[in-house]
């Protein structure tokens, strides 16, 4: 589906990409291929025990976003703002269709979409009018 808006919905298991229009969606899975464990500290100690950001399930996510013109990036935990640092500073020719990050914890695919309509709604009408 050709679409202007989309929406990435993303832990660091699986994203959920919807593309949409006013009447019509079509959602796209991606699981990523490294395992996520949960990595804890030992009291007491100062390393840092956080899992590196796996890059190349980032460049699907930004592959599969590609053909829309204007991103909404959601998601609980962290994964949203590193896919969105990610395509700052890996695609950086793309970063401008990055309208919005947000923090949004497990919804369904209906209530994903609903939010970003909304959001784009709200979005187009702060463009200016030349620009519609």
């Amino acid at each position: 589906m050709q679409s202007y808006h989309a929406a990435a919905w993303l832990d660091h298991v699986e994203a959920r990409i919807f593309f949409f229009d006013r009447d019509v969606s079509e959602v796209h899975t991606l699981r990523t291929t490294l395992p996520h464990h949960q990595l804890h500290n030992k009291a007491g100690t100062i390393e840092g025990k956080k899992n590196p950001p796996d890059e190349t399930f980032y460049d699907k996510i930004t592959a599969q976003l590609e053909p829309a013109k204007e991103w909404l990036i959601l998601g609980p935990g962290s994964a949203h703002d590193e896919l969105a640092a990610h395509i700052r500073s890996c695609h950086p020719q793309l970063a401008g269709r990055i309208v919005g990050v947000a923090r949004v914890d497990h919804p369904t695919d209906n209530q994903i979409v609903a939010h970003a309509r909304s959001f784009f709604r709200a979005a187009d009408r702060m463009l200016p009018l030349e620009s519609r």
